[in-house]
């Protein structure tokens, strides 16, 4: 496996491996490496001849000082985790100062209002965090491809546009949220529920698929009500919102429109640690 840490040493190796006919795929992550993660580099070594995972917790996407602080680092941990997948990884691990320079700060970016509902109205600064971590990251490396989950469904609308805004040329790639065998959607996050806790968050998709199965016949209000009267009388996890959107726009649904796609999106406190869930409903 190659380790860096800066990202001149990044930059001139790929650049010794960089030819037309050779591919590199980017599999961005913060750490705390679980099977979500490990099935995207799986994907990633399908279609590319090099991947590079890069390992940073980004300050700037944290709109809490707190949750930066408690979110889970575990480096050895996380390369021998990937070891176990591939021992010819490019693994990138810098430090704020490297990747950022002596200012660590988000840049400003329009995103055409996709950053303006859910997690945009609860997280104040997330996404320009985000734009800027992914576009400095994406510069670093200049992937043919680069590979986010679906659970982080709004932050990928947000970097494909940020990419196509900027005229970046890199495929940005979605792919399928993994689950834990009671349906809860992968996340580092979890490993900061208590046992019970996380054996009980099923529960958080179980109503996702529910909500999926009225979509059919009831409308977004009724279904969002009923949404929230299932978790009034949930006493482990805490609704902060359940939106039903336009998968391409984000926007709440207000009349189903027969040629949209639509998703339906969660957002749920349990154990104070914060978990995102969403799910295609057509």
């Amino acid at each position: 496996m190659h380790i860096f840490h800066q990202k001149r040493e990044l930059k001139g190796f790929l650049q010794g491996k960089k030819q037309s006919t050779v591919s590199v795929g980017l599999v961005p992550t913060m750490g705390a490496l679980h099977q979500g993660h490990i099935s995207l580099v799986r994907r990633a070594l399908l279609e590319n001849d090099w991947v590079v995972v890069s390992i940073f917790v980004n300050p700037t996407q944290f709109d809490k000082k707190d949750d930066l602080e408690k979110y889970p680092r575990n480096l050895e941990q996380d390369l021998k985790i990937l070891e176990l997948v591939s021992d010819d990884l490019i693994v990138f691990a810098p430090s704020a100062k490297d990747i950022y320079g002596s200012d660590v700060e988000s840049k400003t970016y329009e995103f055409d209002g996709l950053d303006k509902v859910m997690e945009g109205e609860f997280r104040e600064g997330h996404f320009d965090g985000v734009g800027t971590i992914v576009e400095l990251l994406l510069t670093a490396v200049s992937p043919d491809q680069a590979y986010f989950g679906e659970k982080d469904f709004q932050q990928l609308q947000i970097i494909k546009k940020m990419v196509e805004c900027k005229e970046l040329p890199f495929k940005i790639i979605g792919c399928p949220i993994e689950r834990e065998p009671t349906g809860l959607a992968m996340s580092s996050r979890n490993e900061r529920l208590s046992k019970t806790t996380r054996e009980e968050a099923g529960f958080i998709y179980e109503t996702l698929q529910t909500a999926k199965t009225k979509f059919g016949t009831e409308s977004a209000k009724d279904i969002a009500d009923w949404v929230k009267s299932q978790f009034n009388e949930n006493t482990v996890f805490d609704l902060e919102y359940f939106q039903i959107a336009d998968e391409d726009t984000l926007t709440p649904m207000i009349k189903k429109q027969e040629d949209r796609k639509y998703r339906a999106f969660i957002a749920v406190y349990a154990d104070d640690v914060r978990l995102i869930d969403n799910l295609r409903l057509n």
